[in-house]
């Protein structure tokens, strides 16, 4: 038993010796005694001071150490020359940052949380070359843009080199002319004819009772017409007065307006007949007023113009009330025909009509007319009156 005690002291004196190291890796080493801690330079820039942390703890506390293991805490960089260094180092001290490009702009995504998202949600445009965008309709490709069809050959030059028309080779020229201009005519240029009784009155007044006329008609297509008037006037003791006829070609010249040209011949129980050249327009003035204006010239020099407005005011799909304005003027006296120079007479009349049917349509309304001038000097010298106000019936028809 002495002899294992013997023989493992040194084994055991290995593992405390070793354990002993362990615990103090300076353990045993000769160490030179550690100066006192010197003092660093002062930081030129003040810098806040951050309060003191509790005292480094002895690895060491309660610990039970032999006498001779017990070595003072020894310094690693003892011995080592080190400069004095400011409390808090800077960690750019030294570097040149005068060429440092300045800070970006703040990113307005900070402290948001994409770690998840993918980079098209992040951009939906990242990646895309957007330079050569516009802003008109896209550009949509058609099969005329298809490289691979085949070329077009150029139109031979016999097919440029027949009949305008291919049906003539097959039933000849002259029929198809004949066709053609039949087509034309029943399809875009017909030709119509019609009668228009604008008024076919009596009228009842001071004056005693007197009838008139005012018919027209044309024939002809859209553009050109021979058109046609006449206008009479008479007493139902004395018969006819005055009557007028006039043969006019008509232009249409717009949608709605005809120019008018032609002669027009007076006729008169006393045979004071005279001839007018005629100049005028017809047609369809805004807010449906149909006017009728001429301009005459008579043999004798003489020079007249007469303006007709009427306007149809439909109270019912029948019943209409019909205002009308007729104005005559004269450039000159002529005494013979009682008319003085200037705004010689006015017209003013209001018809109700009812539309038995279109063709067919009677009448009752009110006129009143007036004189000036030198006119109502003519009619007053022969016993007449000036101003006048008439009760009339009539009938307004066509076919």
């Amino acid at each position: 038993m002495n002899r294992l005690a013997v023989a493992l002291a040194p084994l055991i004196l290995a593992v405390s010796a070793f354990n002993a190291h362990a615990q103090d890796p300076h353990a045993g080493h000769v160490m030179p005694a550690t100066p006192a801690p010197t003092r660093p330079a002062p930081d030129p820039v003040v810098r806040p001071q951050t309060p003191a942390g509790p005292a480094a703890q002895d690895p060491h506390a309660g610990h039970v150490m032999p006498p001779a293991q017990i070595q003072p805490a020894a310094d690693p960089h003892a011995g080592h020359q080190m400069p004095a260094q400011p409390a808090t180092v800077d960690p750019h001290a030294g570097h040149d940052m005068s060429t440092m490009a300045p800070p970006a702009q703040p990113d307005p995504h900070a402290g948001h949380d994409m770690s998840t998202m993918t980079p098209a949600q992040v951009d939906p445009h990242a990646g895309h070359d957007m330079s050569t965008m516009s802003m008109g309709p896209p550009d949509v490709p058609t099969s005329a843009d298809n490289r691979g069809r085949p070329p077009e050959d150029s139109l031979p030059a016999a097919a440029l080199g027949g009949p305008t028309h291919a049906a003539d080779l097959v039933f000849g020229v002259g029929a198809m002319a004949a066709s053609r201009r039949t087509l034309v005519r029943e399809n875009g240029d017909v030709r119509t004819t019609a009668i228009i009784i604008d008024r076919l009155e009596a009228g009842f007044g001071d004056d005693g009772e007197t009838w008139l006329w005012d018919v027209q008609g044309w024939s002809g297509g859209d553009i050109n017409r021979l058109w046609w008037k006449s206008e009479g006037e008479g007493d139902f003791d004395d018969g006819v007065e005055e009557a007028e006829l006039q043969a006019l070609y008509s232009r249409a010249v717009t949608p709605f307006w005809d120019v008018q040209a032609g002669v027009r011949q007076d006729f008169r129980p006393d045979g004071e007949d005279t001839t007018h050249l005629v100049l005028g327009l017809q047609g369809l003035a805004p807010y449906w007023w149909e006017i009728d204006a001429a301009a005459f010239l008579s043999t004798e020099g003489d020079l007249t113009a007469r303006v007709e407005a009427e306007y149809d005011q439909r109270i019912t799909q029948r019943l209409i009330l019909q205002p009308r304005l007729e104005i005559d003027a004269s450039a000159s006296d002529i005494p013979e025909l009682e008319i003085g120079s200037g705004l010689s007479s006015v017209e003013a009349g209001l018809r109700l009509r009812y539309e038995f049917r279109k063709e067919f349509a009677p009448y009752v309304g009110v006129e009143w007319s007036r004189a000036f001038g030198d006119t109502a000097d003519y009619i007053e010298a022969r016993g007449g009156e000036a101003d006048e106000t008439r009760f009339v019936v009539g009938l307004k028809a066509w076919f």
